[in-house]
């Protein structure tokens, strides 16, 4: 057995686990960040620096501008943070792929061992599940995970998302990893809550007007909406695996049922809203809230109005 067969090329678990949380918290197509990875010619400090520098004007302005103005200073904040989560999404790749180069360099006859078990780290940091995506950003060649499924290391469950032989699949948790954009919701999300007897047999998600895979629709029920109601009500929830998926809370479900009570079975649309009223930790102004930003009021007051006790 070869020296370099022996030694385990350990990746720092801080570095693997923002890494895994940053790749999974990305819904923008990979090829664009792979794109502004390649800009990155800077240090990370210099990055930094010009980045606060760029920004300051705007900061600035948005502290003196009058009350009046209020609307546009949010706005100006709300860029500047959305930008700062780029920036530290940004740095957490290129930690994660400074650390394997210097791997790499230290080991220069080694990157297939390299490589295969950086795989195997960010699978085992991922609840046994690995995406495609999640290698892109680090060059690292799809070839490799022919070769491990070749050697039973790891087991294709679809197309672009494996699982490793100790992990239990979870069809939640590997559907949203394979569409990012896909937000459970309807009776889907309810059935999480414990707010439905309809066990979801096909997946009911929402995604972005503009959103369009022809094999989501193929695998279950999609409801499309504008941008400007899409990120209403996102959380996150736990699946009986115990995977994080993203979902819509309590309220934004129950002003999605009613909204869309025309495709939807009418006694278990009645069901949930009993059961969510019943319920001592609903929020009757978030409800409240949600259904005038989705431009639905006069509806729910009525419905859920009709059968509060």
């Amino acid at each position: 057995m070869k020296k370099d067969e022996k030694i385990n090329y350990k990746i720092d678990s801080n570095v693997l686990k923002n890494y895994v949380e940053t790749i999974n918290s990305i819904k923008e197509p990979m090829s664009r960040i792979k794109e502004q990875l390649n800009q990155m010619s800077k240090p990370m400090q210099e990055l930094s620096k010009s980045f606060n520098a760029s920004m300051k004007p705007i900061v600035e302005a948005s502290k003196d501008v009058s009350k009046t103005f209020e609307p546009i200073r949010k706005i100006g904040e709300q860029s500047n943070e959305s930008l700062k989560s780029m920036q530290e999404q940004l740095k957490n790749i290129h930690t994660m792929s400074n650390a394997i180069k210097e791997l790499s360099i230290k080991y220069p006859n080694a990157q297939s061992k390299i490589f295969t078990d950086t795989i195997k780290q960010i699978m085992n940091i991922n609840n046994g599940m690995l995406s495609t995506r999640m290698i892109e950003p680090l060059n690292i060649s799809r070839q490799y995970l022919s070769i491990m499924e070749k050697n039973n290391d790891i087991e294709k469950i679809s197309r672009g998302i494996y699982l490793s032989p100790s992990a239990l699949e979870d069809s939640y948790f590997s559907f949203q990893q394979k569409y990012k954009k896909a937000i459970f919701s309807h009776m889907n999300a309810l059935y999480f809550y414990g707010m439905t007897e309809e066990f979801p047999y096909n997946y009911t998600v929402t995604v972005p007007q503009n959103y369009h895979v022809d094999t989501v629709n193929e695998k279950c029920n999609v409801f499309y909406v504008s941008d400007d109601i899409y990120e209403i009500g996102v959380t996150e929830v736990e699946t009986p695996s115990g995977n994080k998926v993203r979902v819509y809370d309590k309220e934004r479900c129950i002003c999605d049922i009613i909204r869309s009570k025309g495709r939807m079975d009418s006694e278990q649309v009645i069901k949930s809203i009993k059961q969510y009223i019943r319920r001592k930790d609903k929020n009757i102004a978030k409800l409240s809230n949600y259904a005038k930003r989705m431009g639905i009021s006069k509806k729910v007051i009525e419905m859920v109005g009709a059968y509060y006790e």
